[in-house]
C-alpha cells in the first residue's frame, strides 16, 4: 500500500513513515499545505494520512479540494485532542475517519488497513501474462501451481511494471512506488529487486529487459 503522509511537524511525520515503511509499505511525506495540495492533484497514493494544522494551506482546505476534484481517495484526518469542532468540520468535508493525537501507531495501521479495505473501486480479473495470470484485485501473481510467494517490495515492483507493461519504467519510478516519493534509499535497491523478480518470472514466459540509461520493461516473451 502507498500511504501520503502531510504532517508539518517533521519528527512525527518520520516515526509514522519509520513504522510504515518497516511494515512494508511505501511513503510520500510531505510538511506543507500548497506543496500537499500541488503533490495531491498528480501524485498516486492509496490512503492519506492528513493533519488539519499545516502552514500555508489548512488540512481542511486541503481535504475540500480533493473531494472538489471527484477524488475519492481515502483520508484519515489529524486533529489535536480538545478539538471536537475540528473533528466535525474534517468528516463534513469528507474525511472517512480521524485520529486524535498522541495516538498509538498500531491504532494508526489498523485504521489504515480498514480504510483500504473499504475503497470502493471495479474489481478487476485477473490478466494473462505468459503462464502467469495477475490478480491486481487480490494483489497477487498466479502460477499453474497457485500463487507466487512475492515478498511485499518485490511485489509492489512487479505491480508498478505490470501497470506499464510493454513500456519503459525508470528507477526512480520503482523506488517511489517501493518506498515513496523522496525516500533516502539508494537507486541499487531496485536493481536487487528486479534481478530476484527476473529470475522468478522467466520460467513463467514473462521477460524484465533493460533499457540502459532509462529503466526496465516487462514483457510477455515471444513464443
Amino acid at each position: 500500500m502507498r500511504i501520503i503522509i502531510i504532517e508539518d511537524n517533521q519528527s512525527v511525520a518520520k516515526g509514522i513513515a519509520y513504522v510504515l515503511r518497516d511494515s512494508g509499505h511505501a511513503v510520500d511525506l510531505i510538511h506543507d499545505g500548497e506543496e500537499a495540495d500541488a503533490f495531491l492533484k498528480t501524485g498516486g497514493g492509496d490512503v492519506i494520512v492528513l493533519d488539519v494544522n499545516l502552514p500555508r494551506l489548512s488540512g481542511l482546505e486541503i481535504l475540500r479540494n480533493l473531494r472538489a476534484r471527484g477524488d475519492a481517495r481515502p483520508v484519515l484526518l489529524l486533529t489535536a485532542r480538545s478539538s471536537t469542532d475540528e473533528r466535525i468540520a474534517g468528516l463534513d468535508v469528507g474525511a472517512d475517519d480521524y485520529l486524535v493525537k498522541p495516538f498509538e501507531m498500531g491504532e494508526l495501521e489498523a485504521r489504515l488497513r480498514a480504510l483500504a479495505r473499504r475503497r470502493t473501486a471495479p474489481v478487476a480479473k485477473p490478466v494473462p501474462m505468459g503462464a502467469l495470470h495477475y490478480d491486481p484485485g487480490a494483489r497477487q501473481v498466479l502460477t499453474p501451481g497457485g500463487p507466487m510467494d512475492l515478498p511485499r517490495r518485490e511485489l509492489a515492483v512487479f505491480e508498478a511494471m505490470a501497470e506499464m507493461i510493454g513500456r519503459t519504467v525508470s528507477k526512480s519510478q520503482l523506488l517511489d512506488q517501493v518506498y515513496g516519493t523522496g525516500s533516502d534509499v539508494d537507486e541499487q535497491v531496485v536493481e536487487v529487486y528486479v534481478s530476484r523478480l527476473r529470475k522468478r518470472l522467466k520460467p513463467y514466459g514473462v521477460e524484465i529487459k533493460v533499457q540502459r540509461g532509462l529503466g526496465y520493461v516487462m514483457q510477455v516473451a515471444s513464443a
